[in-house]
């Protein structure tokens, strides 16, 4: 069975220090926030945390941003890191859970399963009095060993051709099924895109799960597992699912929603809506 996908603050406080556990801060920003992430993790991050940055761990190839990456390439960076595979991962960010999903979801694609996300970010920390470090990082772990999986078969992760494939059947007859976890109004076609020059709307046929559905907006916690299974109650369950968003991180976010149900039978698009609007060959709906 898979090992479940969350963990709390406090279990995540008991974790802290020993020898096998790792955090990682996996934080990421739109275009548009103005902010930046490296600086956000050296003014306050959780106390160990390496920085985890999911611009730089990715295709270097890739024209667009934080692509997968070849096996090689993510398991040269976990060897920079010093990650093992071994360890006990935490990833957390400065959000609920909305780009830590996609360390995770990378971390399970290449086939290191004992990881978690820490359920409610940096802030879910915070909360529960877990120490902090500021400042300059000097790196504390030796380059190590790790091995990345090679993955099997491209379930994982869909390309644009495979997406081009499935969007030119009619909805009701494809045996997979989009969901899109961007807004409401950039799905409508009615809110502007973080990205310029992008189309408005969204992929035939897709269905609309805005990532942040699915936070308590009271306790900024992931939902509960029966409330998670009312959101996703819109989906066919015989049918496997394709995630999709702006740019492959809260793509990823639907994914680790759809894995505290238990349904595995999930990929990302990984180009998303930062591939697919910038393309005249790419039929557009709203």
């Amino acid at each position: 069975m898979m090992m479940h996908p969350l963990i709390s603050a406090q279990d995540a406080l008991g974790l802290l220090g020993q020898e096998n556990v790792l955090f990682l801060d996996a934080s990421y920003h739109l275009p548009n926030a103005g902010r930046d992430p490296d600086k956000d993790y050296l003014e306050k991050r959780i106390q160990g945390a390496l920085r985890f940055d999911i611009n730089t761990i990715a295709d270097p190839k890739a024209e667009l941003p934080h692509t997968m990456p070849t096996a090689p390439v993510f398991q040269r960076h976990m060897r920079a890191l010093g990650i093992r595979n071994d360890h006990t991962l935490i990833v957390y960010d400065d959000t609920p859970f909305y780009s830590s999903a996609r360390a995770w979801y990378m971390f399970c694609y290449f086939g290191h399963g004992d990881v978690r996300v820490l359920d409610g970010g940096l802030n879910a920390w915070i909360k529960s009095g877990g120490p902090l470090d500021h400042g300059s990082v000097t790196p504390s772990l030796e380059p190590s060993q790790f091995i990345s999986s090679e993955p099997q078969g491209n379930d994982g992760v869909m390309t644009l051709g495979g997406m081009k494939r499935l969007v030119d059947i009619p909805a009701g007859q494809r045996k997979k099924q989009i969901v899109d976890a961007r807004s409401r109004g950039r799905f409508d076609g009615t809110e502007e895109e973080p990205r310029p020059g992008l189309a408005s709307g969204h992929m035939p046929g897709a269905i609309n799960i805005p990532i942040g559905s699915l936070i308590d907006r009271d306790t900024g916690l992931i939902k509960t597992a029966s409330q998670l299974e009312e959101i996703f109650r819109v989906l066919d369950t015989s049918k496997p699912v394709v995630t999709t968003c702006g740019s492959g991180v809260t793509a990823c976010g639907l994914a680790l929603g759809l894995a505290i149900i238990g349904r595995q039978d999930v990929a990302i698009y990984d180009g998303s809506w930062s591939e697919w609007g910038s393309r005249a060959d790419c039929p557009v709906e709203q």
